[in-house]
């Protein structure tokens, strides 16, 4: 197969703090440097690498540093990774907006790009007008815009409002009508940023299902960035994995979003639990760190509905605990969102008391049937029903979607739930599992 695009060593580095990516001086700086005296840009020597969760010490960034990959045509290719990662930035530089400050690009084809909510679009202009602006951009003659004019409108959905101002589109109305000119147009490579999750589940099947078939049938590159991995899986074959403006991991999708969850998702925190906010209890027990681990032991903090989960506790015991009546470790597993309840695992369903000749448990949940959100983490201990430790934010828990009952339906997310579910799952010291309720 031919090739469709071609990244060639693509960094870009931004100045922290500037409107304008650099003065007058700073160019000036650079060409006598580099022309004049035949030395190396000075600016490739003082950026740091994009971490954001971290300060830095020069305001130079690398947004993206190195980036070398092939694109076949006809290929789907995913491109994954946190916040800040970088993923953005490579699709604007694929699409024109901004220029890399090293390195080219190959491309092999005209490019339909969707990167945000109502891109290409002007606001006081129709719909119908916009979908004309955006042919012409594209390089399409009226004639052939006209032609797929009613595919356009039939796809999108917003027949009713295509004589309506953008303007007065809602988010979802954009989304629709800019995927639905961007795929429709005969673009040889489609380019799709997160803005499909704007949109509602309904629309992103079909616009998943309309990116598979300009692929198979027609032949079409699709570069598609997403965090649902569930949507990533169901559309790409190749995917490729940034981190820290830098290339991860490439291959086949599989592997690239196993590689995303157990490397880039890894749960952050130490012994001392330094992000929390609220800690109780007269220390009869104390919580030293808590995991979450994947069915082969990985430690991360994403799953997928209906994976297996094991989540971990270390906990130091004193004397009192030692000659206690009774004694239990608890998970409370809250919505972020409502912050209700809507797990609660704890050691009391299978012994009385906590093993002291232990330092960890772990609860195992074989089936993790949670809806598709972020969730909080909470622990507590009691000790002869007094509280002997209270951590209310202990640890993070991201549910993705996966289509577990095989019916190609989304369940709503975010729940609000009311009370609480007991899971399926056991628990275990030292290793040694206990029954399964």
């Amino acid at each position: 197969m031919p090739t469709a695009l071609e990244f060639n060593d693509i960094s870009k580095l931004y100045h922290l703090g500037r409107i304008n990516s650099q003065y007058f001086s700073d160019e000036f700086s650079r060409w006598w440097t580099m022309k004049v005296r035949r030395k190396e840009d000075p600016l490739l020597k003082v950026g740091e690498t994009n971490d954001c969760s971290h300060k830095g010490e020069s305001d130079y960034v690398w947004a993206l540093k190195d980036i070398n990959f092939k694109v076949e045509q006809g290929d789907v290719v995913g491109i994954i990774g946190k916040n800040g990662a970088g993923k953005s930035t490579l699709l604007k530089i694929l699409s024109q907006i901004t220029s890399p400050t090293t390195g080219t690009i190959k491309i092999n084809g005209r490019i339909g790009s969707l990167l945000e909510v109502g891109t290409g679009f002007h606001s006081e202009m129709t719909g119908r007008e916009n979908i004309f602006l955006n042919g012409a951009i594209l390089g399409m003659r009226r004639q052939e815009i006209a032609k797929k004019l009613d595919e356009i409108v039939d796809f999108s959905g917003c027949e009713r409002y295509i004589d309506t101002p953008v303007k007065r589109y809602s988010s979802g109305m954009k989304t629709r009508l800019g995927f639905a000119v961007a795929a429709t147009l005969d673009p040889e490579i489609l380019v799709v940023d997160e803005v499909l999750a704007v949109g509602d589940a309904e629309f992103r099947e079909k616009a998943i299902d309309k990116m598979r078939e300009l692929s198979r049938t027609e032949g079409r590159t699709v570069l598609f960035v997403s965090h649902s991995m569930a949507s990533v899986k169901k559309l790409c074959k190749t995917g490729v994995v940034l981190k820290n403006g830098r290339m991860d991991y490439i291959g086949n999708i599989d592997g690239a979003i196993d590689h995303y969850l157990m490397r880039n998702q890894v749960l952050e925190m130490d012994a001392a639990f330094p992000q929390a906010t609220v800690r109780g209890g007269n220390g009869a027990l104390r919580f030293q760190y808590i995991r979450l681990l994947s069915k082969n032991g990985v430690e991360r903090s994403v799953f997928e509905v209906g994976e297996e989960c094991i989540i971990e506790v270390g906990y130091q015991a004193t004397e009192a605990l030692k000659v206690c009546n009774q004694s239990r470790i608890t998970v409370s597993i809250m919505s972020s969102s409502t912050k209700h309840v809507v797990a609660w695992l704890s050691s009391s369903i299978f012994a009385d008391k906590i093993d002291t000749n232990s330092s960890t448990i772990q609860f195992r949940i074989p089936q993790l049937m949670l809806s598709e959100a972020v969730y909080q983490i909470k622990l507590y201990a009691y000790v002869d029903d007094e509280a002997a430790d209270e951590i209310f934010d202990a640890a993070q828990l991201e549910v993705l979607y996966h289509d577990y009952f095989g019916t190609g339906k989304v369940p709503i997310k975010n729940v609000s739930f009311v009370g609480h579910t007991i899971l399926d799952y056991s628990v275990s010291w030292s290793g040694a599992k206990s029954r399964i309720i």
